[in-house]
């Protein structure tokens, strides 16, 4: 437990930042869940929506350091061949 004033914010601010970036990856997760049920189940309209909110989610979470954007740039590519496959 740290004893200086400083040390003990740290703390209690890293506390929050880790909540708020698993509370983001959560949602970042449901989000690709959603778009693979979608291609899943063959509804060309449906997927193309959630792929916009994917790929967008994925760009937020490198904007805020979440993922690193190899790992989103990868996914994202997956995503639209996927996509693409689907025709």
């Amino acid at each position: 437990m740290p004893n200086i004033k400083s040390a003990k914010k740290r703390v209690k601010v890293i506390e929050t930042k880790t909540l708020q970036n698993k509370m983001f990856k959560t949602s970042l997760k449901t989000t690709v869940k959603k778009y693979k049920a979608a291609l899943a189940e063959g509804n060309k309209e449906l997927a193309s929506t959630t792929y916009l909110d994917a790929v967008s989610k994925i760009d937020r979470a490198v904007s805020k350091g979440i993922i690193h954007k190899n790992n989103a740039a990868r996914k994202k590519s997956q995503f639209t061949l996927m996509l693409n496959n689907m025709a």
